[in-house]
C-alpha cells in the first residue's frame, strides 16, 4: 500500500500521487516516510524531496522550506516554493546566496528574528546549490 503524497503551495495543489516512499528534508534531518509512519508535523529546511517507486528515485524536487504533516496513510507538504531539481541553475543559486548573505549581514545584532531569517535563506540557497551538484 503506497503513501498518498500531496505537495501544496499557497496558490495551488502542485502534486498529488501515491508513492512507495518519500524522503523529506526535515529540520532534524532527512526523514523517510513509508506507509504506516507515526503521525508527525515537522518543519522543513531547504533541501530536496525525493519520491520513490520501489527502490528507485522517480522525482527530485527542491523545496525552500515549509512544513509537512505525516499520517500512516499520507504525507502532505506545505511549501512556499517547490521546483524540479532539473530546472535549477547554478547562477540562480549563486544569486540567492548573495542576497541571503546580504540579508544576514544587514540584520542588526539585536534583531534575532532577522538574523534567523537570513540564516534560513542562506541554508536554503546552499541546499539549492547542493541539489544541482
Amino acid at each position: 500500500m503506497p503513501v498518498a503524497l500531496e505537495i501544496v503551495s499557497p496558490e495551488k495543489l502542485l502534486l498529488s500521487r501515491p508513492v512507495d516512499m518519500v524522503v523529506i528534508p526535515a529540520w532534524e534531518g532527512e526523514m523517510g516516510v513509508l506507509p504506516g509512519h507515526a503521525p508527525a508535523i515537522v518543519m522543513l529546511r531547504g533541501g530536496v524531496i525525493a519520491l520513490y517507486q520501489g527502490d528507485q528515485i522517480t522525482d527530485r524536487l527542491y523545496v525552500s522550506g515549509g512544513f509537512a504533516e505525516v499520517t500512516p496513510e499520507r504525507c502532505t507538504v506545505l511549501a512556499n516554493e517547490v521546483r524540479p531539481v532539473a530546472e535549477l541553475t547554478r547562477a540562480e543559486a549563486e544569486t540567492r546566496m548573495g542576497a541571503a548573505v546580504l540579508a544576514f549581514e544587514s540584520a542588526g545584532k539585536e534583531d534575532t528574528a532577522a538574523q534567523e531569517a537570513g540564516m534560513d535563506q542562506i541554508q536554503a540557497a546552499q541546499a539549492m546549490a547542493d541539489a544541482i551538484s
